[in-house]
């Protein structure tokens, strides 16, 4: 039996503080249970802090751990991760940077020189779609990794729908490239069809989106419900009460709330953009539209309403499909990985 190994994990471990809870809060967990030593940083809140802790424990274990994780973001914190790729390549420290985001692609338009150094010098590149992968093979990276997003699939019980209304349920951050307008723009134009509509939003705020939102739908009066953040068991016991998901974005690759919407026997419309098409088989498991165009969500909807029968197959298939990444499954996976 080959000996479990000493991981260092980097990433933004801020569930503790109310944040939503990242790859790093669930992932480290899971490696504990399967026999890894996780070091885990950080869980400061403030960002300078933060780095500094990273960089204090990559150096204070550099003679223990085998093996250093870390999260990668296109936003700023990608920086964490340009900066303790350095630092692991001067210590000697092999690393894995784990891919999150469907707006990488343009961080490694925008950041060449740096987005090399990281992943070609890294002992792989784990990506958690095919799109992701397809992505950075155009840029020459191809040490990658395919390892899908995972849930725990016994946590969401599957809920068959006789009935499908419009009753339709949003889970995201609140921030301009999820797009959450758009769903209000559904609800008004369903609202000028005679369609009894309502939307439950649930996320925490990102960049003003969510007082935006909340200020367009009291000036329509829009029958929205803003929930703010929630506790995954929180919204997974609320989803019950709503009969289809949207997912509004304008980037993405393989979105976790999508995942566990599908796993929960919601039918799911989401745009066609980034990863999505690799997670949703078009009128198969869900339903794909283009982007930005709320005509095409409604017209959607309306087709779910109309014909039950395919909304139910559509939860079906994607329930099955979500099975199949269940951690149970998916743990495999990250043991090769973890023991290259």
């Amino acid at each position: 039996m080959i000996p479990k190994r000493n991981l260092l994990y980097i990433g933004n471990k801020l569930a503790a503080h109310g944040k939503p809870p990242t790859a790093i809060d669930l992932l480290s967990v899971k490696f504990q249970e399967e026999g890894y030593e996780v070091y885990a940083s950080s869980s400061k809140l403030n960002k300078v802090s933060r780095l500094l802790d990273m960089v204090s424990k990559t150096i204070r274990y550099r003679k223990t751990i085998d093996l250093a994780l870390i999260d990668t973001y296109s936003t700023q914190n990608f920086y964490y991760a340009v900066i303790i790729g350095g630092l692991c390549r001067f210590l000697k420290i092999p690393y894995i940077p784990i891919l999150h985001g469907g707006n990488l692609p343009n961080r490694l338009q925008n950041s060449k020189r740096l987005s090399k150094q990281l992943f070609n010098n890294a002992l792989t590149n784990v990506v958690p779609s095919q799109y992701l992968a397809e992505q950075f093979k155009t840029y020459g990276i191809h040490n990658l990794t395919h390892i899908p997003n995972t849930l725990e699939i016994e946590n969401y019980k599957f809920l068959q729908r006789n009935k499908v209304t419009a009753k339709l349920l949003w889970v995201r951050s609140f921030s301009e490239i999820y797009n959450p307008l758009l769903a209000l723009e559904v609800v008004e134009l369903l609202l000028k069809q005679g369609v009894e509509v309502s939307l439950r939003m649930v996320g925490p705020d990102k960049d003003g989106s969510l007082a935006r939102c909340k200020k367009v739908a009291a000036e329509l009066n829009l029958p929205i419900t803003f929930t703010g953040m929630l506790k995954k068991k929180e919204w997974i016991a609320l989803s019950k009460d709503y009969d289809i998901f949207i997912n509004t974005t304008n980037f993405d690759n393989m979105p976790v709330s999508v995942m566990e919407a599908m796993a929960l026997g919601l039918p799911v419309i989401s745009t066609n953009v980034g990863g999505l098409s690799f997670l949703i088989d078009h009128e198969i498991d869900g339903i794909l539209i283009p982007p930005n165009n709320p005509a095409a969500f409604v017209n959607a909807i309306n087709k779910l309403r109309e014909n039950p029968v395919l909304a139910n197959t559509l939860s079906n298939n994607a329930r099955t499909k979500i099975e199949a990444l269940d951690w149970q499954v998916i743990k495999h996976k990250w043991n090769s990985v973890l023991r290259l």
